[in-house]
């Protein structure tokens, strides 16, 4: 609240010693002029004023600092959304080239897989066909022992 009072001296806001602060609100109580009136209402309103803009100071100071935060939290969270778009690319990355390398891994393992293959295939027509010759041997050593068998018991 700002009063202005035309006839009133100019006030300042020192602090009176003491002592004399006593006496002098005496005499402005005791002194029912409308000036000592006046007086007393403009070192209300001045002490009211004082507080009301260190309040005013202080909620100012105070909304600045919660802007700062905020705008630090603001600032973490592009960090760390930064931060996370960065390992998301590089572990995508490395995914990718694991599965490159495996792939390149079940390539040369179906390459030698391929190569043992083609050796277990030739190992076994190669018994297959020894497997056949042993028959032939069998049937020939069985027929030569038929025929052995005939000679003998043919002879007296």
């Amino acid at each position: 609240m700002d009063f202005y009072f035309d006839d009133q001296p100019s006030t300042s806001q020192s602090t009176p010693k003491s002592g004399h602060e006593d006496s002098q609100m005496t005499e402005d109580t005791d002194n029912e002029s409308p000036r000592g009136k006046a007086s007393s209402l403009s070192m209300t309103d001045i002490q009211e004023q004082n507080t009301s803009s260190k309040v005013t100071d202080i909620s100012r100071r105070v909304q600045e600092l919660v802007e700062k935060i905020n705008n630090s939290r603001t600032s973490d969270q592009k960090v760390m959304d930064s931060f996370q778009d960065k390992l998301v690319a590089k572990v995508t990355e490395m995914c990718q080239q694991m599965k490159e390398h495996l792939f390149t891994v079940y390539e040369e393992n179906s390459n030698e897989m391929q190569l043992k293959l083609l050796e277990l295939s030739e190992v076994l027509e190669s018994c297959t066909k020894l497997h056949s010759e042993l028959l032939e041997a069998s049937h020939a050593l069985a027929g030569l022992r038929g025929a052995l068998a005939i000679s003998q018991t043919s002879e007296p």
